[in-house]
């Protein structure tokens, strides 16, 4: 099995050394920036270190490839499939490990898939230098059966999500939503803690809420009791937001809660429910079609 990779940057170093340490032979890879007077010298360095072969042009990557994985910027990936379309092998798997979305990964899959190739929208849901090769993989798209058949013997752990491209990409970029969001959130509120010297006492009482509970457990309680009081805790953060401006402390996350919460008392949820606080979290999504 031969691998090939367009774009030489972490995510691709960090799999091809994995998967090398792993037995997997033939790797080749090219990125535009192979010979550029200030990024080469890295690409090649990276290259070397890894054990891939770095070639001097992307066609002659996809002539030796049956797997070709594409690691672009998301801005740039769609543009990539086009100007490979041309040089694809009608029996090659075309990977797209980039953070598009959804529309842009069909519109690729469509683009591949004029040629012949099969497609599959790779989504890694996890630190690459952490667990380089090994990253938990979602995919989607036509391809996947066979990506899971030829990489799996190396060490890669692939869950398939559907036949569908953009299913993977929808996962990750939702779970995105989360997972940026509240690291943007902690630091307002940890900048706010700190000012105020009471850091341990925040941290404490926050852990003492949400510990030993599950996520899941956590998550609808929160949504289903904000349906209910989303206008009274929007008024409550106009307080937070007072004392962090008060403060020269930048309030955008706490803003920004404040307009969601403002936002979802216009549903008139208390009304709907009748006073009571819904069972479940799908009930109150449901409620805001």
């Amino acid at each position: 099995m031969r691998l090939g990779f367009i774009g030489f940057g972490e995510a691709a170093f960090e799999m091809s050394s994995g998967l090398k340490q792993q037995g997997l032979e033939q790797i080749t890879a090219f990125d535009p920036m192979w010979n550029h007077p200030t990024f080469g010298a890295l690409v090649q360095e990276r290259a070397q270190k890894a054990q891939v072969e770095l070639l001097s042009q992307s066609e002659q990557v996809l002539a030796r490839a049956d797997i070709l994985i594409v690691a672009v910027p998301a801005d740039k990936a769609f543009d990539a499939s086009t100007a490979l379309k041309p040089h694809l092998k009608q029996d090659c798997v075309y990977v797209d490990v980039s953070a598009s979305s959804p529309d842009v990964k069909t519109r690729i899959s469509e683009n591949v898939k004029e040629t012949g190739c099969r497609f599959v929208d790779a989504a890694m849901m996890g630190p690459l230098p952490v667990y380089k090769h090994k990253v938990p993989t979602l995919a989607s798209g036509d391809g996947t059966d066979t990506f899971i058949q030829l990489l799996s013997p190396y060490g890669m752990e692939i869950s398939k999500v559907s036949e569908h491209p953009g299913d993977a990409s929808a996962v990750k970029l939702v779970r995105s939503i989360y997972m940026k969001g509240i690291a943007a959130l902690l630091v307002e509120m940890l900048q706010a803690a700190h000012h105020y010297k009471v850091d341990e006492l925040v941290i404490d009482s926050i852990s003492e809420t949400m510990d030993g509970t599950s996520f899941a457990s956590t998550m609808n309680r929160l949504v289903t009791g904000t349906s209910i009081h989303a206008l009274r805790r929007a008024a409550e953060l106009e307080g937070s937001i007072d004392m962090l401006e008060s403060s020269n402390i930048n309030s955008i996350m706490s803003q920004a809660s404040k307009e969601k919460l403002q936002l979802l008392s216009n549903f008139n949820f208390k009304e709907k429910f009748h006073g009571k606080t819904p069972a479940h979290w799908l009930e109150v999504i449901t409620a805001m079609q």
